[in-house]
């Protein structure tokens, strides 16, 4: 049933809480995890150049090791946990706008689902800061496996 799962991850607690639930299927069904972290080229294209901005995208970091090493403890954390549990993942890192890169690299790696965390953020909070989420399940056609950390918490 499920033979690819991928975990997106920047690194926050509900990501945290989505990778437990993608382990939790990549051991039932023996599925192999990719987790991704999309840095949004939207946030950081006005303090970097072009050429850095399009080293991003191609998930290349060149001199930016602030943001290599975030992302990497992002992973690696999937990795880590993977590997507590006997299940092998795959590192991506990739650049521009979180919710198509995610739903683009879905639809080119035939993920058969996507687990993400949710902040559950309400009201004017989510008008301004958006729900990568949201529009993940607006922009894909595979199943997506949504973890509200308000949920686990109460």
């Amino acid at each position: 049933m499920y033979e690819r799962v991928l975990v997106p991850t920047d690194g926050s607690d509900a990501a945290e809480l989505a990778v437990e639930e993608a382990l939790d299927v990549a051991e039932k069904f023996d599925a192999e995890v990719h987790t991704l972290y999309v840095v949004d080229t939207d946030a950081v294209e006005m303090s970097l150049g072009t050429e850095q901005v399009d080293r991003i995208r191609s998930g290349r970091f060149g001199e930016m090791d602030e943001l290599e090493a975030r992302a990497r403890e992002a992973t690696g954390y999937v990795t880590e946990r993977g590997r507590d549990r006997g299940v092998a993942v795959e590192e991506h890192f990739r650049g521009g706008r979180p919710h198509a890169v995610i739903a683009d690299f879905a639809e080119d790696y035939d993920v058969d689902l996507i687990a993400m965390g949710s902040h559950g953020r309400t009201g004017i909070r989510r008008m301004l800061l958006g729900s990568v989420t949201e529009r993940v399940l607006r922009s894909t056609h595979r199943s997506v496996l949504v973890v509200d950390e308000r949920e686990v918490e109460s």
